[in-house]
């Protein structure tokens, strides 16, 4: 009986410390907002991939204010974390991700950013992740989402273009939903969108794409608040189908949005006018996104919406967990990375777009 008790305890104290070293590993997750679709899907992919580790993770919601931020970092390092992930808000600003990355170095912290640009120059951002080699950026190539996205309409319009011509003027007319006035994402979205979609159809003797109204001459519409949201682009909608509609012989015939959310909104919009319903015989305004949400592949699958471009959200998640991993072990930081991923001049880790039209 003493033996197997003997025994069992030697068997719980294994277990403690296996346990125990799982359990080792703290972090803090600093987001710009809780808000933005794609990254609750980032946040979810990224808690398991953290619990998996063994990294205790706590999730801070800046709700789109820097100083927040900011203020949860010193608070974080404070409390004795042992390494900071950082969703910047202020997309680009290099003086205050070089502040944040600084709290972290001087004491002694991995600090790991991911998803939003530290800066729109990538030589500043080089020089600032070289000055700390317990740092690194996970993200995309801020253009690829743009052509890939372009490359997609420019092909689905040249082989409907007739069907897509509503008013028969032989040009297709087109809104753009711009994300952010400033990020570096949602400019090349913005730009690439409609590019490589014009190229693919003036090589082919199309016309290019046209902007629904020619009084604008940015060529888009931005969300105000800068959080790509659906509720601006519902809006946005509501109001250019009160003037520019099929009865006035001027529809919109082609919708691009920076992500899927925004794509959302303006499906949204489309179905209380009676378009883009799934339904057998209705009409559908074509509509593209960037991210491939669940929601907006549902949508796809029920024919209301007609492509995406697949922001890898679990990729993303598990790149960051196993480079924040690496680092409070000590380990190199890019060990044990997936091998589709992009490792750029020892500081970027890039996670590949790839284009989603259904199942």
């Amino acid at each position: 009986m003493k033996k197997v008790l003997a025994l069992l305890l030697v068997a719980i104290m294994a277990l403690s410390v296996v346990g125990g070293a799982l359990a080792e590993g703290s972090a803090v997750v600093s987001w710009y907002t809780f808000g933005d679709v794609y990254l609750t899907s980032v946040r979810n992919a990224l808690g398991e991939a953290f619990a998996a580790r063994g990294v205790k993770v706590t999730d801070k919601d800046a709700n789109g204010v820097q100083q927040t931020q900011l203020d949860d970092i010193s608070t974080a390092i404070v409390s004795g974390t042992d390494a900071l992930v950082i969703n910047l808000v202020d997309s680009g600003a290099i003086g205050t991700a070089t502040t944040l990355l600084e709290k972290g170095k001087e004491q002694d912290k991995p600090v790991v950013f991911f998803n939003r640009a530290v800066s729109t120059d990538n030589a500043d951002a080089e020089a600032m992740f070289a000055s700390y080699e317990k740092s690194a950026f996970v993200g995309t190539d801020f253009e690829e989402a743009g052509k890939m996205q372009g490359d997609l309409i420019g092909a689905y319009v040249l082989e409907n273009f007739d069907a897509l011509d509503l008013n028969g003027d032989g040009v297709i007319s087109y809104v753009m939903f711009k994300g952010d006035e400033a990020n570096q994402e949602a400019i090349a979205r913005t730009k690439y969108g409609v590019e490589n979609a014009d190229a693919i159809l003036t090589a082919a003797g199309k016309p290019a794409l046209k902007f629904y109204d020619e009084a604008n001459a940015s060529k888009y519409l931005v969300d105000l608040n800068g959080t790509w949201s659906n509720a601006a682009s519902f809006d946005y909608m509501q109001t250019i189908l009160s003037q520019y509609n099929e009865p006035n012989g001027n529809m919109v015939e082609l919708i691009i949005a920076n992500n899927d959310d925004m794509a959302m909104g303006a499906i949204n919009a489309l179905m209380q006018a009676g378009y883009n319903t799934g339904e057998e015989g209705v009409k559908v305004i074509p509509v593209f996104g960037v991210d491939a949400v669940d929601d907006a592949k549902e949508l796809i699958n029920q024919g209301k919406m007609t492509g995406t471009v697949k922001q890898d959200a679990v990729g993303m998640a598990e790149a960051v967990a196993v480079i924040t991993d690496n680092l409070i072990q000590g380990k190199d930081k890019f060990e044990g990375l997936a091998e589709n991923v992009r490792v750029i001049d020892g500081w970027f880790v890039q996670i590949p777009y790839a284009v989603y039209t259904g199942e």
